[in-house]
């Protein structure tokens, strides 16, 4: 019998579609930044000439105080002498509804991050692996391979991946413009929507991040009722990634869509059509645990996320140490006060020293990261080529890690998304130090280049001087002479002039 011969890859024969393409977007300048960290990684004292990780979304600034709480409360983990009583009931099977008590701290958490505004029902919370797994579960349970969701841009680079790679659901992009701070407006949403119909595409929704990652700005709450109206109206979904929730500070005043649909006229609004994504990733600063949440005001679709959930839960042992640090409220008012708090000092450190180099960025009140402008230092405004160069110049010679606006699908070139909360204070330090040093260097050069443009110029301006005058002798010395033998013009010597 002949054995069929291992296929490493040639022509795709033995492995699927999905591990075949290319579609995982992995390939794409958001992670070469990381992988270009990975090999040469800085450390204050170990590597202090590596690349500075700045394209990572993550919060560390309040770490010290989970650390804290974990130290006081010991028995709240298996693995303590003072919890191990419970080993035996957490080790085994759980089933995908999660433990109750961790649902119950969930939502409690989610009401508290919106500011206490709202609150949230430990029956429709259902969790994931992460929010890359509820976002993913959500379209599995929202659309077929081919339907299309219509997504605001610029936005989150890995959205590619989440939610087409495995699902088959095409982005159209609602593009958003600098000229009006990247404002999304329902108008520029029902203009994509049309232009979808159009093209015979089938929109199934509408998916905001809100915070948005990555621009840090807020929709305001009657964009948001207009929006969950136009949905209603059109019978489409809106998901709305809320991930971002608690990063909130300066003063900023974020509106979840729960709160919209706590208000809204039922007669106006479908709220089986609206769905949030969370994840304690951010607000907590907690990715390594990978706790996603779907919260929907759909039955259904609650039903299904949740059976889906079988292919990425929480293990049971995080759910139970998350379950008692999230209930505790004093805990968690104090950490979500003391966050804010943190993450505006450092923001305000940072866009601080961005300016010193001239440099601005798009003003925010969220999130763990800036949107930077450096279109000035483009060596043409209007091409993406030229933020590429822009941003290898950065990796390659600057050793920082920042993710250029063209991988988050922003239309135009020169925007870079920069993070902040994932370092510490003196690593901060040298990044900017970093930044106004490659700054500097770069108008040095300019100046240089205007000098010796300059210096050409007035070369150029001498010679021609130099000529005109020239010129103006012979002209005179031609009229001098004319004028001895013209009758018309009197000669120099003339005693009428001398007169």
């Amino acid at each position: 019998m002949e054995i069929p011969e291992k296929n490493s890859g040639r022509g795709g024969a033995i492995l699927s579609k999905i591990a075949t393409n290319d579609q995982h977007g992995e390939n794409s300048e958001y992670f070469d930044g990381w992988k270009a960290y990975d090999k040469d990684p800085f450390h204050l004292s170990r590597n202090p000439h590596g690349i500075i990780q700045m394209g990572l979304a993550e919060n560390q600034l309040c770490l010290d105080l989970i650390k804290d709480w974990i130290k006081n409360n010991p028995q709240a983990s298996i693995c303590t002498p003072e919890g191990a009583h419970q080993f035996s009931d957490i080790a085994n099977f759980q089933d995908y509804h999660g433990l109750k008590e961790f649902r119950q701290a969930i939502a409690n958490f989610m009401g508290k991050a919106r500011g206490g505004r709202v609150t949230f029902d430990p029956d429709r919370v259902v969790m994931s692996g992460g929010a890359t797994g509820a976002n993913e579960t959500i379209m599995f349970c929202l659309a077929d391979p081919g339907d299309v969701f219509l997504i605001p841009s610029p936005y989150y680079a890995a959205f590619d991946r989440d939610l087409r790679w495995r699902t088959g659901v095409e982005i159209i992009p609602v593009h958003c413009s600098s000229s009006d701070n990247f404002k999304l407006t329902v108008e520029a949403v029902e203009w994509a929507y049309k232009k979808a119909q159009e093209s015979n595409k089938k929109v199934k929704g509408l998916i905001l991040t809100n915070p948005s990652n990555p621009l840090g700005t807020m929709l305001d709450k009657e964009t948001l009722k207009n929006l969950t109206r136009f949905v209603t109206s059109n019978n489409i979904h809106l998901v709305v990634d809320e991930i971002y929730a608690a990063t909130v500070f300066a003063g900023g005043n974020f509106v979840s869509v729960a709160e919209v649909v706590d208000e809204v006229d039922i007669s106006e609004v479908n709220v089986d059509l609206i769905h949030i994504v969370y994840s304690l990733s951010k607000d907590m600063g907690l990715p390594g645990f990978r706790v996603g949440i779907i919260y929907s005001y759909n039955d259904s679709v609650v039903s299904c996320a949740r059976k889906m959930s079988s292919f990425g839960l929480v293990s049971s042992q995080t759910q139970l140490m998350l379950a008692s640090m999230l209930s505790d409220d004093r805990f968690v008012e104090n950490f979500l006060m003391e966050s804010s708090r943190r993450l505006g000092i450092r923001h305000g450190v940072f866009t601080s020293g961005l300016k010193k180099a001239d440099i601005t960025c798009l003003t925010s009140k969220a999130g763990l990261f800036a949107w930077m402008d450096l279109r000035h230092l483009l060596r043409d405004r209007d091409s993406f080529e030229s933020e590429i160069e822009l941003w290898h110049i950065i990796i390659d010679k600057v050793k920082l890690n920042v993710s250029p606006g063209s991988s988050f699908r922003c239309t135009e070139p020169g925007w870079f998304r920069v993070c902040f909360a994932n370092m510490d204070d003196d690593t901060l330090h040298v990044a900017l130090q970093r930044i106004q040093d490659f700054v500097s260097k770069n108008n040095n050069k300019l100046v240089e280049k205007a000098s010796v443009h300059d210096q050409t110029i007035q070369n150029n301006n001498a010679k021609k001087q130099k000529w005109r005058q020239g010129n103006l002798r012979l002209s005179f010395r031609r009229l001098y002479e004319d004028g001895l033998s013209s009758p018309g013009i009197m000669s120099p010597h003339s005693p009428l002039l001398r007169a």
